[in-house]
This record gives C-alpha cells, sequence and structure tokens, in this order.
C-alpha cells in the first residue's frame, strides 16, 4: 500500500515538472514571438521611410514608451490575477497634479515631493484593491468608478488649469537627457523605466507576491482554499500597481514642467493593449514583464511609424484597434490549445 502511494506521488511530481516544463516554453515562445513582431515592425518602417531609422527618431520612440511602460507595469500584475484596472490614465493625471501641488503650493523638496506623488499612486491602488477584494466589487467597475474620481479630483484641485513646476530645482532633471551611446542619446526617463521594469520583473518571478499574483489568476477559489490570504495580497497587488502609476505621473510632469489637469484620457488604453500585445492573459494567470516591455515598445514603434509615413491619427487608432483584437484572439487560440 505505501509503495502504491509513494509511486502515485512520485507520477504527479513528474506530472507537475512536466506541466511547470511546458507553461515556461509557452511563456518564452510568446516572448520570442512578439520580439520578433517588433523587429518585423522595425524594418518595415525602416524600409518604408529614411526617417525612422535616425538617432532622434528612435530617441523620440523610447521617450513615448515611458509613461505607457511604466502604467504596463503595474497593469501586468492587475491583469495577471484576472482583474483590470481602468483608473490608471487618469489616476497617472491625479499623481501629477499631487506632485506638483506637493513641491509648489506645499513647499517640499524635490525629492520629498516625488516620494509623496509616488505614494499618492500606492494609495489610490490600495483603494482599488479594498473595492474588489474586501468589498468584492468587480474590478471593472471599481476602476471605472476611480477613473471618473480621479479625473473630476484632478480637474478641482488645479482648478482646470496646468501647475508650473519650473522654480523646483532639480526636478526636470528626472526626464532630461542622460547617458549618450554612440549615435543615440537616451534620457534618464528611459533609464527609470528599464530600471523599474527590471524590478517589476524580479518581484514577479521571484518573490511571494509574484507567485501569489500568479496563483490568485490561476484559480482564485483553489489559492483561498490553500491557505492563502487573498484579499490581503490582492489588496497589494493593487497597491504596487498603483505605486507605477505614481511614478508614471512624476515623469509626466517632469517631462512637460507641469501638471496637466486634463491630460492622461486615454492612456489606460495604451497601457492595457501593451499588456496584451506582450503576451498577458486578460484571463489571468499568464504574463511576464519581459512581454509588456516588448508590447510597449510595440505599441509606440507602430504609433510612430505610422505617423513618419503621414498616416492620419485615426487610421493609426484603426491600426492599434487591429492589433490588439488579434493579440487577443491569439491568447484565446492559446488558451484553447492549452484546454485539450
Amino acid at each position: 500500500m505505501t509503495l502504491v502511494k509513494e509511486t502515485a506521488q512520485t507520477s504527479k511530481i513528474a506530472s507537475d515538472k512536466k506541466s511547470e516544463m511546458s507553461t515556461r516554453i509557452r511563456a518564452s515562445f510568446q516572448q520570442l514571438l512578439a520580439f520578433a513582431s517588433l523587429l518585423a515592425l522595425v524594418l518595415f518602417f525602416s524600409v518604408a521611410s529614411a526617417n525612422f531609422y535616425q538617432a532622434a527618431n528612435l530617441s523620440n520612440i523610447l521617450l513615448s514608451t515611458v509613461v505607457t511602460g511604466l502604467l504596463a507595469l503595474g497593469t501586468t500584475f492587475v491583469i495577471i490575477t484576472g482583474g483590470i484596472d481602468l483608473s490608471i490614465g487618469t489616476g497617472m493625471t491625479l499623481c501629477s497634479v499631487m506632485t506638483a501641488v506637493f513641491m509648489t503650493q506645499l513647499g517640499m523638496p524635490m525629492i520629498l515631493g516625488v516620494l509623496c506623488g509616488v505614494a499618492f499612486g500606492a494609495l489610490m491602488g490600495g483603494v482599488n484593491g479594498f473595492f474588489v477584494a474586501v468589498l468584492k466589487i468587480p474590478s471593472f467597475i471599481a476602476t471605472l468608478a476611480m477613473m471618473m474620481v480621479a479625473a473630476g479630483l484632478a480637474l478641482v484641485i488645479s482648478g482646470t488649469k496646468p501647475i508650473y513646476t519650473n522654480e523646483v530645482s532639480g526636478f526636470q532633471k528626472i526626464f532630461a537627457l542622460g547617458k549618450s551611446i554612440p549615435g543615440l542619446v537616451i534620457p534618464n526617463a528611459v533609464f527609470i523605466l528599464f530600471a523599474a521594469a527590471i524590478i517589476a520583473g524580479l518581484i514577479l518571478s521571484k518573490t511571494i507576491l509574484g507567485r501569489y499574483t500568479y496563483s490568485i489568476g490561476s484559480n482564485e477559489q483553489a489559492t483561498a482554499l490553500s491557505g492563502v490570504n487573498v484579499r490581503k495580497w490582492t489588496v497589494l497587488i493593487y497597491t504596487l500597481a498603483g505605486c507605477f502609476t505614481g511614478l508614471a505621473g512624476v515623469i509626466a510632469t517632469a517631462r512637460l514642467n507641469s501638471a496637466q489637469p486634463a491630460g492622461g484620457m486615454g492612456l489606460e488604453l495604451q497601457a492595457i493593449a501593451a499588456v496584451v500585445i506582450g503576451g498577458t492573459s486578460l484571463q489571468g494567470g499568464k504574463g511576464s514583464i519581459i512581454g509588456t516591455v516588448i508590447g510597449a515598445l510595440i505599441m509606440s514603434v507602430l504609433t510612430n511609424g505610422l505617423s513618419i509615413m503621414s498616416i492620419p491619427q485615426e487610421w493609426q487608432q484603426v491600426a492599434v484597434g487591429v492589433v490588439i483584437l488579434l493579440a487577443v484572439y491569439l491568447d484565446m487560440m492559446r488558451r484553447k490549445q492549452t484546454a485539450k
């Protein structure tokens, strides 16, 4: 009898390892597919327009990726849990306004103002997580309401006018041109994005928070039955996502040298699109930070390339929408194949 049990356990362990290996292989394939798509876009636009493959334009592409990429990093965690966060665009705007208020109207030093801006984003994320995990409000509804609240507060606090940060010493250096490599100048903000991506990747792959993020997204009920405090971890995951929203607000303020109370609208869709294009499943349980960074770059390259080819903005939106539909369709196909 004991021998039978040991044999069954051995078989189960072997089966789990095989399943884990299969999942890793599929994830690696998805990342390679996304990277190949990015290279194909770069090659196509380089051939289509001589202006695309210029150092100044490549720098612009990296710059345009920063804010969307930071929002997408936090969104990756939320979507892997099977949720959605529609408040990140206007939430970023409110964090931008509050960062400017902290430094200009409350007279905080630059470093403290930046930290408070990020902390304000974390607070918003925590509130979202409380609504979703504790009050059991669907994430779509909870974050939709937060989106409207954040947009309204940004207008009320700013008085519907931009808040300029010209007099804050050293603030613009956060976004300013930084290191140079042969033929290309990379702004500091780009380094901040990649540093944030590395940190997010380590959290997702090496920490208990990352492990529970995947577990909650794969099967929330089973995770709870195994003794995990799903409510607490879900709130923490949304709080972490809010940190990235706050950081994006700080970067946006430094880039424009002001807080724009009506900015940020629509960025949530671009961030979600970057996450989906990067291979994260909208049904939860699967995704990676590397894929999200590649997805954000694909969005920037696609938009920039179409602009250089003088494609009207409305057709650019159509193209981005088609890419999103294709990414979601491929995710559905992968799900069906996995289920077989």
